[in-house]
C-alpha cells in the first residue's frame, strides 16, 4: 500500500493520454507516472488475461499489437480505472493502488 505524505492513499488527480499510445497519471501526492500503453495492456489484471486461481498470465504477448493504444479511459467509482483498448479488449480493471506500483519511474523502482 502507498501513502502519501498527508497519510491517504494516493489517487490520480488527472488521468490523461501522455502521446499516441501511453497512459499519464498525476496524483494527488504531486508524483507522476508515465504508462507505456503496450505495457499496461500486458499486465491487464482481467479473467481473460490472467487465470484467477494461480495467477498465471494467460495473455500471449505475441498477440498484443505493438501499437495498441487507449481508446477511452474512464474512472470506475474511487478506486480504479477502466480502459477501452484499441485491440478491442476491456474488461481489465486498473486499481489505484495496482497502479502506483506499477509506476518505473526512477523514484518508485527504487
Amino acid at each position: 500500500m502507498f501513502v502519501s505524505v498527508l497519510g491517504t492513499k494516493p489517487v490520480p488527480k488527472t488521468v490523461s493520454r501522455a502521446n499516441l499510445h501511453d497512459v499519464k497519471i498525476v496524483w494527488n501526492d504531486g508524483h507522476e507516472s508515465l504508462y507505456i500503453a503496450r505495457d499496461l495492456r500486458l499486465r491487464c489484471p482481467c479473467a481473460v488475461c490472467v487465470e484467477e486461481m494461480s495467477g498465471r498470465p494467460l495473455l500471449d504477448p505475441d498477440s498484443v499489437a505493438r501499437d495498441v493504444h487507449p481508446l477511452g479511459i474512464s474512472l470506475v467509482g474511487k478506486y480504479a480505472i477502466h480502459i477501452q483498448w484499441s485491440d478491442g479488449h476491456s474488461t481489465g480493471i486498473y486499481t489505484f493502488d495496482s497502479l502506483r506500483r506499477l509506476c518505473a519511474c526512477p523514484s518508485c523502482a527504487s
